[in-house]
């Protein structure tokens, strides 16, 4: 059952994470019929690639992730707890199918074609792969959903946000980054170094939040948000690779 659900998982990383475009994401909420026939094909090819076979069950699971999809147009957008039940519905689906058919990885081409240790190290690297994407790329739209609230009042605090505006994407990539190191500080076995990339930041930080306690809280809340995000995903990532096979 762990391959499937990691093969799985994989998929939905993939379709909603890696290869969907923002076009096809703004197209997708507003509703447009091409934008959602699109995903829907990535989807059920992403679950057929990940899975190495074609059958009913990922057809069904494959509009199940639309409907989940569709249902979240309806939803107040840009919210961060719309974005986290979708994302929660769509791994539910994943889990619900894994129960139901826990051999569904077992039947597919991968299994039967490759020799046992390759097979092991491509749901290992799948697995590592798909949770760095989802604790990088989904972390960075849950954080600024979380502080898109803060935004206003942390640059109004800060005086020198107008004439300094900073790097064009410059904190998304520094969240990116971060939430990778901790990611794979977690995986390698290294929770403890999370604590000097925490004073890093802490001094890199400390001459833009100086006495200025709305942009101090402002960094606070989005470094305590990033890393819990990064953190969490590490030990879900870290307790499903002890049930997989090693290669």
């Amino acid at each position: 059952m762990i391959a499937t659900t990691t093969a799985l998982f994989c998929a939905h990383i993939l379709a909603d994470f890696a290869f969907q475009s923002a076009k096809m994401a703004e197209a997708k909420a507003a509703r447009h019929g091409g934008a959602l026939a699109q995903h829907w094909a990535l989807v059920l090819a992403t679950l057929v690639i990940c899975t190495g076979q074609i059958s009913w069950l990922l057809l069904g699971l494959s509009g199940v992730h639309m409907l989940i999809d569709l249902a979240k147009t309806y939803a107040p957008k840009h919210r961060l707890w719309s974005f986290t039940a979708d994302q929660s519905a769509h791994l539910l689906s994943l889990m619900i199918t894994a129960l139901i058919a826990p051999t569904l990885w077992a039947s597919g081409l991968w299994q039967a074609e490759l020799p046992a240790p390759v097979e092991a190290l491509l749901l290992q690297a799948g697995l590592i792969i798909g949770g760095l994407v989802f604790a990088t790329r989904a972390g960075s739209f849950a954080v600024a959903l979380l502080m898109q609230e803060q935004t206003a009042n942390a640059a109004a605090s800060k005086n020198e946000a107008a004439s300094e505006p900073g790097l064009p994407g410059g904190g998304m990539l520094i969240g990116i980054l971060e939430r990778g190191l901790i990611y794979l500080l977690i995986l390698a076995g290294q929770p403890a170094a999370i604590g000097y990339l925490i004073a890093a930041k802490s001094i890199l930080r400390f001459g833009a939040v100086n006495e200025n306690r709305a942009a101090s809280e402002y960094v606070i809340i989005g470094t305590l948000a990033s890393f819990g995000w990064a953190i969490i995903c590490g030990l879900g990532i870290s307790l499903l690779r002890a049930e997989l096979p090693m290669p």
